[in-house]
């Protein structure tokens, strides 16, 4: 059975669920960890990409945290944002970026995502 459009709504895959909670945790680590390099005169601008990283997570997160999303397309950039943001010595983004990433492309979250704009998406039988 399907997750996608029913007659009371949509529900959300899992995975779709563990995205948001990793962008929202990783998002706090990072502007943390910005905030604690900015304080170190030669590394403050590893710190300013740490904070816009997690801002831009923190964003993210709280679009795809409800129960109906507002976003309609899954966000690789904030994914490869947090994998480059390994600069600031963040491993907690290195994970969820990769995590996010292959779980994107996990065949639930496609097809919520196509469900979300209306698009029929079909799975093929050897998709793994």
């Amino acid at each position: 059975m399907n997750n996608y459009p029913t007659s009371t709504g949509l529900k959300k895959p899992g995975k779709l669920q563990a995205i948001a909670i990793l962008a929202l945790v990783d998002g706090i680590l990072s502007i943390l960890a910005g905030i604690g390099w900015l304080f170190t005169i030669c590394l403050a601008p590893i710190g300013i990409y740490s904070i816009i990283s997690g801002i831009f997570a923190l964003i993210y997160a709280t679009k795809l945290l409800p129960d109906v999303p507002t976003v309609r397309q899954p966000n690789k950039t904030v994914a490869i944002l947090q994998i480059v943001n390994i600069i600031s010595g963040n491993v907690v983004s290195i994970v969820a970026g990769i995590l996010s990433l292959v779980f994107y492309n996990d065949a639930d979250v496609i097809a919520y995502f196509n469900a979300l704009n209306g698009q029929q998406y079909d799975v093929p039988a050897n998709y793994q």
